[in-house]
């Protein structure tokens, strides 16, 4: 009986995923116009940074994108949805949009995908929150990593439970920022804000993970409820993006291609079932955001057209303590994918009056 609820819900789920080995593909994405300045020039560079973790190397891939202005520079972080089919295009339109912006402040922009996710390497590794944070924490610190120079000048632009984590990163002070913004964040996974967390679906998602993770099966499984263009395609256009109008064909082939990639399934599994979410309930989802360090400033970009539960955790933080900006844009759970102009006009507006004094 728990099967088939289970598989019942797969069909409308957004878990984000990674991308066949192949040169990454830089699509055309719906591309709302809004009447910003613009430099005339930018540039993307592309590399990889390794992640030591355990006994594991791990390639993690990002982007970097700054205009071609020689003046000094200051460093936006921005960080992809967890999810099945997450990846750095999601903030690609939205990196260009501002590092062309013409103000007092010359940013650039670095995005980059999760281990496990996106471009970079896909480790069978015991993914869950706190692995996550882990790596997130170890991007920023590191001495070799593109944004180790920021120090206390960076800010940081992310997404769902990408964005959770990060809050829980910085509430413990294991990171340090000018600002965030948290662009419809999210701390549950598809499975437990649907059914809960109880004992006994605690246990059944136990069983799903182990089966998602097997060698065959595993596979059979995965391909049944997430690596299929039409599972995908309904997720899309059921919660992913709010208007069904702007999932195209090139976007359902690009997102199945990462969920092919040797390895996908490791993350997708803990996702669903649970194991990436950041906390446990709403009061701890607020709590988060409350205990802060000092004025930092906090943006929250809540999504009109978020799925009733996503969105009710969303509004939760609208008069939150810590929150200093909460702004709602069109769109569902990838609003920066969907409707970037939108969203960068707002992060824009946020870096400007909230985080260039301070940067």
């Amino acid at each position: 009986m728990a099967s088939s609820a289970i598989l019942h819900f797969s069909s409308s789920l957004y878990f984000p995923s990674s991308y066949k080995t192949r040169t990454p593909t830089f699509p055309k994405h719906l591309l709302v116009r809004a009447s910003l300045n613009y430099k005339p020039a930018t540039s993307l560079k592309t590399n990889n940074w390794q992640w030591k973790f355990k006994d594991n190397s791990v390639n993690i891939y990002y982007e970097e994108h700054e205009n071609e202005s020689t003046e000094p520079a200051k460093n936006i972080l921005m960080i992809p949805t967890i999810s099945d089919v997450s990846t750095v295009e999601e903030w690609r339109l939205v990196a260009k949009d501002i590092v062309q912006q013409v103000g007092k402040v010359n940013w650039r922009a670095t995005i980059i995908d999760w281990p496990g996710l996106g471009y970079s390497d896909r480790p069978k590794l015991d993914f869950n929150a706190d692995v996550m944070e882990k790596f997130l924490v170890d991007f920023i610190n590191s001495p070799n990593s593109p944004v180790s120079s920021s120090g206390e000048d960076l800010v940081i632009f992310a997404g769902g439970h990408a964005a959770t984590i990060a809050v829980r990163a910085l509430k413990k002070n294991l990171v340090k920022a000018t600002g965030i913004a948290a662009v419809a964040p999210t701390w549950a996974g598809p499975l437990p804000i649907v059914f809960g967390r109880d004992s006994d679906m605690e246990t059944r998602y136990g069983l799903l993970r182990g089966t998602l993770r097997a060698p065959a099966v595993g596979w059979m499984m995965y391909n049944v409820l997430v690596s299929n263009e039409k599972s995908i395609e309904s997720q899309y256009k059921s919660h992913v993006y709010a208007d069904a109008k702007n999932v195209t064909p090139q976007i359902i082939e690009s997102r199945y291609e990462l969920t092919k990639r040797k390895g996908s399934r490791y993350v997708p599994a803990a996702f669903l079932t649970g194991l990436l979410d950041p906390v446990k309930s709403r009061e701890e989802f607020v709590e988060l955001f409350a205990e802060l360090p000092g004025k930092l400033p906090v943006l929250v970009m809540s999504s009109a057209g978020a799925p009733k539960r996503s969105k009710a955790e969303m509004e939760a933080l609208r008069e939150a303590k810590g929150v200093s900006r909460f702004v709602e844009v069109p769109g569902a759970l990838l609003p920066q994918e969907e409707y970037p102009s939108i969203v960068a006009k707002e992060l824009y507006r946020f870096l400007q009056e909230d985080c260039e004094v301070k940067a």
